[in-house]
This record gives C-alpha cells, structure tokens and sequence, in this order.
C-alpha cells in the first residue's frame, strides 16, 4: 500500500462559521426540492456532519466560558479536555 506524501494533509474540519454558512446554504437548496433523491441524501448527510462540526464547536466554547467564568474563590485551574 502506499503511503501518503508528506505534503498531502488530511482535510481539515472547517470553522464553525465555515460550517454554519455552508449548513445554511444546504437547508436553501433542500427546501428548494429540485435535487434528484440522490443529491438530496448527500446533501443531508453532509448537512448532519456539518451540524456534528458546529455542535462540538460549541461545546467546545461552553467548556471553555464555564472553565474562564468560575468564580469560586478556591478554584484550581483544569485542563480543557477536547473529547468531552
């Protein structure tokens, strides 16, 4: 089998505003209904992706305002763990 180059890179997961943009434009064209059954189970599949992306943006940014805004006076600093 062979092995990737180092130059080519895995896909990187779009920001969250990407994400969010590109969720919107697939939601207008679904609507739409001018797609073949086909397109339209592509487009959902990856309208669910995208919204997978945005939901762990978000969560990602909940952990990290409750982390930054805990006003307890004995308060230890955690670490912030991506995968929950």
């Amino acid at each position: 089998m062979p092995k990737k180059e180092p130059s080519q890179k895995e896909p990187t997961a779009p920001s969250f505003e990407q994400a969010l943009s590109e969720l919107e434009s697939l939601v207008e064209t679904l609507e739409r209904g001018d797609l073949t059954l086909e397109d339209s189970l592509k487009s959902f599949e990856r309208g669910v992706a995208l919204t997978r992306t945005c939901q762990m943006a978000l969560k990602e940014a909940e952990q990290k305002i409750q982390i930054l805004t805990d006003q307890r006076v004995d308060a230890e600093p955690e670490p912030f763990d991506r995968d929950n």
